[in-house]
């Protein structure tokens, strides 16, 4: 699954949440006291007779005693709101069964029984989009983590395997397609009504059932597989979305062949199916066989998506396409492995996506994620090891730790095994353990054994939440350079006292005469402390260290501007390169938004600054997507990481005067690079995406110099655009400018793309994370907007979500942004309390900002904490949020 990202009443209906009573917290779920489950269900038979207000849904379990497990008279089948029409036991009347809150317990005699279940749902009225829901006049399901227990009473637990046939019946008029997991198996009419049967051969947990029915239209195509298996390729959308389909088509098939290639993994069914849907809370779900997807993942043209949209998408279907192995063939066997699959499958993405196109460029905007997401978050209150032994809600556990930084930690462990070893380690797992519900020790393993090094003390990775610090010294004695490095990982919550993990760094010694160095070197820091020596240095060299980002932690190294300079313009790591760039730019921002900057040390560090950007601008060899990537300033967000009771308005204050001051010492580099890209025409072509990439980047250093100035170059790029990469970065930087251009193009864009609502998206968050001064303004004013509404996740997240990162707009010093977050919280709450947990993170983050704002931070957090009825989801993360 990917997370874009349980229900605060049973059926998702705001009006009965009126009736919920104040929240507790709920039960704490340790991976200590996992026990398999007392029963089998080899074979689940689901029959759907399907309506928009109200399916009957008659489930059929054929149950077997669990041999590996303790005996139990009963059965407890998960339930959450649903409605019981009846129950049978083998063809007659269960003897004893009972309800313990949501859950159907049966009491049962004797090894083997089929228990028969009919339930009524009304997916109408299923705002939560857990579980069967309406979208549009179409019927999805959303089964993961625990949806299905939302559509019938099952042991909805992801250790419990079980085959599935699926009957779906409806009006024709209504659902003219019926689509489930597995192949077709049968289909047929009687009358206005008609029915599809559908069954998959391969055992799979209950989170990964699905079902889609509804008028859609397809983009149909074929692949064969490596064995010979001529597979049946489908991409369904609604119909007027058709002509958009063709790079998710293509994106498919490319992540076919790839997985063969390199992972020698094979698809095995005659039928893959996409179906694209509006209202979803995440960014797709792997169901076997029948992927859903958020419509913002699939549909894309030249005229509506952006070079990182198509990026998007190719590396969203590439991750769900991956699960067929790492997820559905091999499982979790409880949900605190959830990084087995979810980690694992990152990392596939993230190979198979700088495989598609500029791998350096791909490294980087993985590492800008990490930092500018998970990295908070292993600092911050929810803070937590990728493999938890803990949760209360596991909705709140989709996190950057889990997925990030657990593909970060299998990294880590292909890097110290080499390619070739990593294979065979991939290979021993999906060798042992297909067709089971595994465990991240399960994996761990295999790589250990596969490859034939020691990861015992690997292994605390998965146990140990926060950033591992390295401090980094380099001394020279004789003609050798000496490497003493030191770890510290710091205190998170429950986690008082650490020990030293195996980090494993790439380094290189570059010549400070000649500008090279003689070859690269891994080394791994698996105590507090080690020294490393290298021969042959006549004086100390420049240390390129962590290159290609090969360990998630924080380097601390005192390090002359002069070094950094010098790796800016001559390390040949890519990644090496841009973090003494990004470097150079976040100690000089951090130290003048301290307050701690003298003139001379100002004018040093910005003349250092413009020398090194001076080298990427002059640097021939370079492409531009590369090039985009070194000229980018730290974001804000990270610049606040690395300050104590950080201020953001002068951050902003403070990034903003060096753009302006390298946009006019670079204006003549700038202008050159504006008007070389703008002659390249519109392609996919990794040369015209840089070039794109480069106009925006120039147009936004000239905001800062002259905002008018700017916003005439701007209105220009927007009327000439035949395309939404340039369209979009144009105005992009107009939204931060009060002028009459800003105007003019944000009307002109909605008149032009209303009606389509992923665009349209793209103008509510253009608008929420602008620079402009009266950005809380135009936020207040746009959630009254007719096209907006809290009850679609993408368009809540739309305006919501890029406001947290506006500057002086989230962080308002009167507190005003804050509120706003928070009233949205307790607005969006009962409606959707996934999508509404997932913004309590900003307020989480009062820790680290100075005392004022933190106190008006901290103020809503116990103001959402007050609030009666609040969803488990929201409760929990506003709770640890405070500590």
């Amino acid at each position: 699954m990917d997370i874009a990202r349980t229900p605060s009443t049973p059926d998702g209906n705001p009006e009965m949440a009126d009736a919920a009573v104040e929240p507790k917290a709920p039960p704490e779920i340790r991976r200590e006291d996992y026990q398999p489950f007392p029963w089998l269900v080899p074979t689940t038979r689901l029959d759907f007779e399907l309506g928009l207000e109200k399916t009957r849904v008659t489930a059929r379990l054929e149950i077997e005693r669990n041999p590996d497990a303790d005996a139990s008279p009963t059965i407890r089948l998960n339930g959450d709101g649903l409605e019981l029409v009846s129950l049978r036991c083998d063809g007659g009347e269960c003897a004893g069964h009972m309800m313990d809150g949501d859950d159907l317990v049966v009491t049962l005699e004797g090894d083997r029984h089929t228990i028969e279940i009919v339930t009524e749902i009304d997916p109408g009225a299923n705002s939560q989009l857990m579980g069967l829901y309406a979208s549009s006049g179409m019927l999805c399901t959303q089964c993961e983590a625990e949806g299905f227990r939302r559509i019938t009473f099952f042991p909805d637990r992801p250790d419990v395997l079980s085959t599935y046939t699926v009957r779906m019946s409806g009006p024709k008029k209504d659902f003219p397609v019926l689509l489930s997991n597995g192949n077709r198996a049968d289909m047929g009419e009687d009358g206005a009504s008609h029915w599809a049967e559908w069954h998959d051969p391969w055992p799979k947990p209950s989170y990964l059932f699905a079902l889609v029915a509804g008028d859609l239209v397809a983009r149909s195509d074929s692949f064969t597989t490596m064995g010979g298996r001529k597979v049946e390729l489908n991409v369904w959308v609604r119909d007027g979305d058709l002509e958009r389909t063709e790079h998710a088509m293509e994106s498919l098939k490319r992540s076919m062949k790839w997985d063969e290639d390199t992972f020698g993994r094979e698809y095995d069914l005659d039928l893959f199916n996409i179906v694209a849907v509006s209202d979803f809370n995440m960014g797709a779900m792997e169901n076997k066989g029948l992927n859903v997807f958020n419509t913002k993942y699939v549909l894309a043209d030249p005229e509506t998506a952006t070079d990182g949209d198509y990026d998007g998408i190719e590396g969203v279907i590439g991750h769900e396409y991956f699960h067929n192995w790492s997820g559905n063939r091999i499982t979790c066997r409880d949900w605190f492995q959830l990084s087995l699959k979810e980690g694992f499958t990152v990392l596939r993405d993230q190979l198979f996506s700088q495989d598609m196109g500029s791998a350096p460029v791909k490294r980087i905007e993985g590492v800008r994620v990490l930092r500018g997401v998970q990295f908070p978050e292993d600092s911050g209150p929810l803070a937590h090891p990728i493999r938890p032994d803990s949760y209360r809600e596991i909705s709140n556990f989709y996190t950057s730790t889990v997925y990030n930084k657990g593909a970060e930690v299998i990294r880590m462990m292909k890097t110290m095994a080499g390619d070739e070893a990593f294979r065979r380690g991939t290979d021993l797992y999906f060798d042992r353990h297909d067709g089971e519900a595994a465990t991240c020790e399960d994996f761990v393993k295999a790589i250990e054994d596969g490859s034939g090094i020691d990861l015992e003390q690997f292994r605390l990775w998965y146990s140990q939440a926060g950033t591992p610090k390295v401090s980094v010294e380099l001394s020279q004695e004789g003609d050798e350079a000496v490497l003493t490095l030191s770890q510290a990982v710091p205190p998170t919550p429950g986690q008082d006292d650490k020990k030293p993990m195996p980090i494993p760094l790439r380094v290189a010694l570059f010549d400070r005469d000649s500008g090279s160095h003689s070859g690269e070197h891994l080394v791994v820091l698996d105590k507090a402390r080690d020294s490393f020596r290298f021969t042959g240095f006549a004086r100390k060299p420049v240390l390129s260290i962590n290159r290609g980002f090969s360990a998630p932690v924080t380097i601390g190294r005192d390090i002359a501007n002069d070094e950094l300079v010098f790796l800016a313009a001559k390390d040949d790591d890519p990644f090496a390169r841009y973090e003494a760039m990004q470097d150079l730019m976040v100690r000089h921002l951090v130290t003048a938004s301290k307050g701690d900057l003298s003139d001379d040390a100002r004018n040093a560090g910005q003349a250092d600054i413009v020398r090194a950007l001076r080298a990427v601008t002059d640097d021939d060899a370079l492409d531009d997507l590369m090039r985009g990537e070194l000229l980018s300033m730290p974001s804000q967000t990270y610049i606040a990481e690395q300050i104590e009771a950080a201020d953001p308005g002068r951050i902003f204050e403070e990034r903003e005067g060096l753009k302006a001051f390298l946009a006019s010492e670079l204006q003549d580099e700038l202008h050159h690079i504006y008007d070389r890209a703008e002659k390249l025409p519109y392609s996919q072509s990794a040369e015209a995406k840089g070039a794109r990439k480069l106009k925006t980047l120039v147009l936004s250093f000239a905001a800062a110099r002259d905002p008018q100035k700017a916003a005439e170059l701007a209105a220009h790029q927007y009327d000439r655009a035949d395309n939404m990469t340039d369209r979009q970065g144009a105005l992009m930087v107009l939204t931060g400018i009060d002028s009459a251009e800003r105007t003019g193009r944000l009307l002109d864009f909605y008149n032009r793309y209303q009606g389509n609502a992923l665009v349209i998206d793209k103008w509510f968050a253009l608008q929420a994370s602008s620079l402009h001064p009266k950005v809380i303004e135009h936020v207040k004013a746009l959630a009254e907007h007719p096209d907006f509404t809290l009850r679609n996740p993408n368009r809540a997240r739309s305006l919501y979500m890029p406001f947290t990162g506006a500057p002086h707009g989230f962080h308002a010093a009167n507190g005003e942004g804050y509120r706003l977050i928070a009233n949205l919280i307790l607005d969006l709450d009962p409606i959707n309390a996934q999508t509404a947990a997932r913004f309590v993170p900003a307020l989480g983050r009062w820790r680290k900002l100075e005392p004022g704002r933190a106190a008006l931070m901290r103020a809503e957090l116990e103001r959402i904490a007050a609030a009666p009825k609040l969803s488990r989801d929201s409760f929990e993360q506003v709770t640890r949020s405070l500590g």
